[in-house]
């Protein structure tokens, strides 16, 4: 039986809110809330507020993990139907549909980004659960796998003995660590495909957005999921990295999936090695967009916009590296310019923003640092380059133009409104260009030339690949990198592999 809500929320101390929730119940004050001293505060980086204190779990994370396995174990999990886990899963993406004004609204608040792209992230992640409900009644889920012939035969005859097959099970026990710049979206995209595949999950959120998962949290057990099916560790920043150690450590978490940067994904893929744990990774990007000489500018310039600035250019797959042909270089930026000054900087709470603030203002201090160092080097700059005077952390979008190949803001993820360019004479620039780095996950074109488009599919080193668009990533569709960009899919009929293992079995009768 699911627990109460306000059992559940014990966890969270909401002390103000900027914006008024239809259902309070999302994130309720517990009776007696824990000790300051034990909690860490949730800031609005847009106002630089305190919007909640939310109490440090690290030291529960050892005892999350056997919740998780108590549930997949005695608790039968693993031997559910599909269509009971179907079921819940649509109930509780329906619920969150219901709750979506609230939800978007604790997003905005927490992450800064404008309150449109926050729903647009609920509908993303609603897509996950919708998409891995139908799932796992698959053959591909826990349950299903497929029968092949026989490779013996019996000893006096031809005939063929016995019966081979292939079944598919659940891992068990999931840690998942996600970031902050998609609250509701990477979450949902981890834990949507572990739970049709019959796993448990214990989830470790960002310090700087823990409220929208234990809202999610909320409606989960709303909807019915059992205990320890999914569990939520919130944690400062400091035992953060407590939190992953026992993760990778603990020998009753049987697969790590993780989104966020390449050094911290390096490091829980040396921790996990001890206990050879199945691991996903998607980490860092420095996305290359590439606009050729026939390309239509008019889309070109929607795409880079929509690819470079969404979230404050703070996504994995966001346009790092703009190269643009000679021929159309001049026309390119003017345009591209035009349309990076019509953006508007604001809080995300207000409907009219279309650049919410950077995370931190330590990010907004890297991100300043980059564009000024890209200067010195030779950069022209095109428009923006300054940290916004005023409450919260606000950069200008920015455009740089004939940037420093050998420079930081080319050569690292910018997590940042800044659009480095560079021109290039012909295809084979183009390519090497893109593929001069150590990451792989993200690339995007704009052409008019198909044959040009497949030669391209076949040499550029990444995992997507985006043709006259700006935005891909789909439920439908695997999402992932190559290189240093991580290991595994999420998304599509491959991301439920991720959280499966294959047991052959051969009967003699």
């Amino acid at each position: 039986m699911a627990r109460s809500i306000a059992a559940a929320f014990a966890k969270a101390t909401v002390t103000s809110l900027s914006f008024p929730l239809r259902h309070p119940a999302l994130l309720l004050p517990p009776p007696s809330p824990p000790l300051k001293s034990l909690s860490f505060p949730v800031l609005n980086p847009a106002t630089g507020s305190t919007i909640a204190y939310v109490e440090d779990r690290s030291k529960d994370a050892s005892k999350s993990i056997a919740l998780a396995r108590n549930a997949f174990e005695v608790g039968n999990w693993r031997d559910t139907s599909g269509v009971y886990r179907s079921k819940l899963l649509n109930r509780w993406s329906m619920l969150i549909e219901e709750n979506k004004d609230d939800l978007a609204a604790i997003m905005t608040m927490e992450s800064g980004k404008p309150i449109q792209e926050s729903y647009a992230e609920i509908g993303y992640g609603i897509s996950y659960m919708e998409f891995y409900a139908a799932e796992a009644v698959r053959p591909t889920a826990n349950g299903g796998g497929f029968i092949v012939p026989s490779p013996f035969q019996k000893r006096d005859s031809n005939d063929s003995k016995g019966i081979a097959m292939a079944l598919r099970q659940g891992v068990g026990v999931c840690g998942i660590i996600t970031p902050w710049n998609f609250p509701f979206g990477m979450f949902i995209r981890k834990v949507a495909p572990a739970i049709a595949a019959g796993c448990t999950t214990v989830v470790k959120p960002s310090e700087c957005t823990p409220l929208t998962a234990i809202a999610v949290q909320s409606l989960a057990q709303q909807a019915g999921l059992p205990d320890g099916v999914f569990e939520v560790i919130t944690s400062d920043r400091s035992n953060s990295v407590v939190v992953g150690k026992e993760f990778c450590s603990n020998e009753d978490i049987k697969k790590i999936s993780f989104t966020g940067s390449t050094h911290v994904g390096k490091m829980l893929m040396k921790q996990s090695s001890d206990t050879v744990k199945r691991v996903s990774l998607e980490l860092g990007g420095n996305a290359a967009f590439i606009v050729f000489e026939d390309a239509n500018l008019e889309t070109a310039i929607d795409a880079a916009v929509a690819s470079k600035f969404r979230n404050a250019g703070q996504t994995c797959v966001c346009a790092d590296r703009f190269l643009v042909h000679e021929s159309i270089y001049n026309e390119f930026v003017e345009k591209f310019v035009d349309a990076v000054n019509k953006l508007k900087v604001g809080d995300g709470m207000d409907g009219d923003t279309s650049v919410g603030p950077l995370i931190t203002e330590d990010a907004l201090l890297s991100v300043d640092e980059k564009v000024k160092e890209a200067l010195k080097e030779g950069a022209n700059l095109l428009t923006g380059g300054k940290v916004i005077e005023s409450p919260g952390n606000f950069f200008e979008p920015t455009i740089l133009g004939e940037v420093n190949r050998k420079s930081r803001i080319w050569n690292m993820e910018t997590f940042g409104p800044v659009a480095a360019i560079s021109q290039f004479s012909d295809d084979d620039d183009a390519i090497s260009t893109a593929n001069d780095t150590r990451y792989g996950l993200a690339t995007y074109v704009m052409t008019k030339d198909m044959n040009r488009v497949f030669n391209l599919a076949k040499r550029l080193d990444n995992g997507l690949l985006g043709i006259n668009e700006g935005v891909i990533s789909s439920a439908y569709a695997p999402f992932g990198g190559v290189k240093e960009s991580g290991i595994g899919r999420e998304g599509s009929s491959i991301g439920i592999d991720e959280y499966v293992e294959t047991k052959y079995v051969f009967i003699n009768h």
